[in-house]
């Protein structure tokens, strides 16, 4: 195989999900943005048949052997990773960095694929090669999403449809706050939903939980009620909040953010003190709404301000006050998605 390029460069964002969590392995509607931050691969062939990663954050040879695997490849491979997703943030960071080394390999190799192949590859490469129970959410936000576009993907049809997204054109700014408090899909919080939403469908007889229906949590007792609870009540909010963006009513696409945080918190417990803090410090601090992000279990949160820099002060002194480390602050400006550096 004659190799056109002998070194290529990539990048694909980091994620946010302003609405829909937890969704997409149930079948249901997410509405991520892509992120500025983005995570760069700097990929070359090896002649010894080795794969050798470095990267600042910590051994990522499991991801980029994974993506490597499912791409089919057995050529050698330098990989150099840098990033401006901070790991464990809940912003996509392990998509990020997949779906960069794929576009470079791609490019590298030669091989013609499309978005949609590249996509699959990723996924694959985190739910089979790391073990990361994924619904495939993040791997679409990172090679799908635009400039100043949601993407509203359905997951039990394959739908996708963009959906602008510019609260800036409102003075309004899309704060992401990195509480700094660590998660994995790997661990056991994230697969235990799974598995509890998962056996709550079989008991419903349905295919996708998110389909339900509104009264599918009264057929369930518990444990697997709230579960259901939240499902067939985020899907709902899912459509007010798409129906509010493009109406350009940001006070409702507010109040639905923060109530699926509520939802999150106490029917599908997957938030932390900590990301509960952020919520309630940006909304006493005048924020329209205010939500976690991501898997949960600690990460990001992000809000919905006229006023950044309030709530960056009232969520600094919240976390003072507690004597917790202080979070992060990120800019949730809707952009673009893995490409070629």
């Amino acid at each position: 195989m004659i190799h056109p390029v002998d070194e290529v460069v990539a990048s694909a964002p980091g994620r946010v999900n302003l609405i829909g969590e937890h969704l997409d392995y149930n079948g249901g509607r997410c509405l991520p943005i892509a992120l500025p931050q983005r995570t760069t691969a700097r990929v070359a062939l090896r002649d010894d048949g080795r794969l050798v990663v470095t990267s600042p954050d910590g051994d990522a040879t499991a991801y980029v052997a994974g993506v490597r695997d499912a791409l089919g490849i057995e050529s050698g491979l330098d990989v150099a990773l840098s990033s401006a997703v901070p790991v464990g943030s809940g912003l996509s960071s392990s998509a990020a960095l997949e779906c960069s080394v794929a576009v470079a390999l791609d490019e590298l190799l030669g091989l013609g694929l499309d978005r949609e192949a590249l996509l699959a590859a990723c996924l694959r490469a985190e739910t089979e090669h790391v073990g990361a129970p994924t619904g495939g959410l993040d791997q679409s936000a990172a090679m799908l999403c635009t400039e100043e576009t949601a993407l509203l993907l359905d997951f039990a049809t394959g739908s996708r449809e963009p959906v602008p997204f510019a609260p800036e054109a409102a003075a309004l700014h899309l704060l992401v706050i990195d509480t700094r408090v660590r998660h994995s899909h790997v661990d056991g919080g994230y697969g235990d939903r799974r598995s509890e939403c998962a056996r709550a469908a079989e008991l419903l007889g349905v295919e996708h939980l998110a389909l339900a229906g509104p009264d599918a949590p009264d057929r369930l007792d518990g444990t697997l009620a709230a579960r259901v609870r939240h499902v067939v009540s985020e899907q709902a909010r899912v459509d007010e909040l798409v129906a509010a963006v493009r109406s350009a009513d940001w006070t409702a696409v507010g109040t639905a953010m923060t109530a699926s945080h509520v939802s999150l918190r106490d029917d599908f417990e997957v938030s932390c003190r900590e990301l509960d803090a952020v919520v309630d410090a940006a909304l006493a601090a005048g924020a329209l709404g205010a939500r976690m992000t991501g898997g949960g279990f600690g990460g990001s949160a992000i809000a919905l301000t006229a006023d950044p820099d309030s709530v960056r002060s009232a969520v600094s002194s919240a976390f003072a006050a507690q004597g917790w480390e202080p979070p992060a602050y990120l800019d949730g400006h809707a952009s673009g998605p893995a490409r070629l550096e």
